[in-house]
């Protein structure tokens, strides 16, 4: 797996899915909040399989 998300898109990846994840155990939102597992796991890893299937790539070129 080559990386293919970086900077501020991991950034608010992780963001949105730690936010989700805690409307969900807090009760806000329905299970539906723990779709904020995809954002958090794609930020982490920095690789997103949509981002590969469409030729999308965030990360700086080194």
């Amino acid at each position: 797996m080559k990386s293919n998300v970086g900077g501020i898109d991991k950034t608010l990846r992780i963001l949105i899915g730690i936010l989700l994840i805690a409307l969900t155990l807090v009760g806000v939102i329905g299970s539906w909040g723990w779709v904020g597992v995809l954002p958090l796991a794609t930020g982490l890893f920095n690789f997103c399989p949509a981002y590969k299937l469409v030729g999308i790539n965030t990360c700086k070129m080194k």
